[in-house]
């Protein structure tokens, strides 16, 4: 049935008012930024645009320049590294192995993916304290903040609940022209499950750029902190500098707002079909 133009009207009105309200916290650490550090706290008065410089910005990247401090370029370097590994090698992993469990017929495959589902249900906060222990030894180093993160119990869920909505017959036709399995899922589905690998990159992006709970477990050298730790050192300095803060947490969210707006379409195609098809 159409909805009326003042139905219409009125959805559009209430969905309007809820992304303001999400939009306001975004929008005071914006201003609160570009502020001096005793406006800031000063309740709704802190919307008001006065006084506006980038003072903040410049005194962060200023107090962040020395090897005893760390550098911050470093550290958006080190987010950007690892997020990217991981990323990019949670799509290759989790994607191959969802189509092995969803496409593939081999002896255990249902047990395997029940096993899969288990693992979603274990929060990473009930192993974080045995992998501490586990990777002791490799504290302070790149890799092994990455490492565990590659494969994702979730990310082959996703993958596998899109993977079962493609029509058999499309790797038939391609069976019979000679493809492999290999070639079948690079040159196929690949391609056709673009918004399913919008929305994990994305997903797992979002997760892996605010990881904070492993960083501190393994990471004590500035020269591989990543931001979100980094973030909270510069807080625990004292006195706090509200404005430098807030600035500070501007270039932390500004990647994931370019990211997402960028796979913004995708995205919500992957968050769609995954609902109606799962």
């Amino acid at each position: 049935m159409t909805r009326s133009p003042l139905r219409r009207l009125l959805d559009y009105a209430v969905l309007s008012a809820l992304s303001f309200v999400f939009a306001l916290p975004v929008i005071y650490m914006f201003l609160g930024s570009l502020k001096p550090s005793d406006e800031v706290l000063s309740g709704l008065s802190g919307f008001l645009p006065t006084h506006l410089s980038f003072d903040n910005y410049a005194a962060v990247l200023d107090s962040l320049n020395s090897d005893s401090t760390g550098y911050f370029w470093r550290f958006m370097g080190v987010s950007i590294l690892l997020t990217t590994v991981v990323v990019t090698g949670g799509l290759l992993v989790n994607s191959m192995a969802a189509y092995g469990l969803s496409r593939l017929r081999w002896r255990g495959q249902n047990t395997v993916f029940t096993l899969v589902l288990l693992l979603m249900l274990i929060p990473f906060e009930s192993v974080a304290v045995p992998l501490f222990h586990l990777y002791n030894d490799q504290r302070n180093t790149l890799y092994i903040q990455a490492l565990p993160f590659i494969a994702n119990a979730f990310s082959v869920y996703q993958f596998h609940t899109f993977f079962r909505a493609i029509p058999p017959s499309i790797e038939e036709a391609a069976r019979l022209d000679g493809a492999g399995p290999w070639r079948t899922f690079f040159a196929i589905i690949v391609p056709m499950s673009r918004p399913a690998f919008a929305s994990v990159a994305i997903l797992t992006f979002l997760i892996q750029w605010g990881s904070f709970l492993w960083p501190v477990l393994m990471v004590s050298d500035p020269a591989v902190r990543p931001l979100p730790l980094a973030i909270s050192v510069f807080q625990g300095q004292q006195p706090p500098d509200w404005g430098q803060i807030l600035a500070f947490g501007v270039m932390l969210v500004l990647p994931v707002l370019i990211v997402f707006a960028f796979f913004q379409r995708w995205f919500v195609q992957g968050v769609a079909s995954s609902a109606v098809k799962g």
